[in-house]
């Protein structure tokens, strides 16, 4: 090794961060050697080589600057409120679309529920997402999760029966007396 490196290691996933590209591009020949002497091979879309540098101080964006998806969060460069560039993480997409999607399934599945069971398990639900993916720089994406469950528990609660809509006046009395846990940020890192 010319430069300096880092591994950050989760279960069977892992990020290897170097400070030389000549070592980056020795590291990935020699991984794929290494994982067939134990009759492993590495995913060939999950692998890849990308430049992850602090972009110019001069320039908005670095165009050369790549952004990497690990353990459901996307890490990308960007300015902090002081003008520092930072790391910066939010949920990725595959993630995001996928809760979203399985919150709306889940209230149309469980919609004939009574009302207090469905509220606890939608706040054990919101509870989860929050806690893993509430990192700085990532309140938006939990704000619209919690707006994408409110619309799904009222669209579902009025489709009970054919005389149980339920308008937003109505629903903000029932919020009254079953308010989800609101997001909120968890992991200052």
């Amino acid at each position: 090794m010319k430069g300096q490196c880092f591994l950050v290691r989760f279960a069977d996933d892992f990020v290897i961060g170097f400070e030389n590209e000549e070592d980056a591009r020795r590291m990935m020949s020699v991984l794929t050697k290494r994982f067939a002497r134990f009759k492993l091979t590495i995913h060939p879309k999950k692998t890849k080589l990308i430049r992850f540098g602090r972009p110019d101080d001069n320039l908005k964006s670095d165009d050369q600057n790549g952004t990497f998806d690990f353990l459901g969060f996307t890490h990308f460069w960007a300015k902090s409120r002081k003008g520092f560039w930072v790391i910066k993480r939010k949920t990725c997409k595959k993630r995001f679309r996928r809760t979203m999607e399985s919150l709306w399934i889940w209230c149309r599945d469980n919609h004939h529920e009574p009302a207090l069971d469905q509220y606890k398990t939608l706040c054990s639900k919101l509870r989860g997402h929050f806690q893993y993916f509430g990192v700085c720089g990532n309140y938006q994406l939990l704000e619209l999760v919690f707006e994408h469950a409110e619309k799904a528990l009222k669209h579902w609660l009025s489709r009970r029966s054919r005389t149980s809509y339920i308008n937003w006046e109505k629903f903000d009395r029932l919020r009254l007396v079953f308010p989800l846990i609101r997001p909120r940020i968890y992991h200052y890192i």
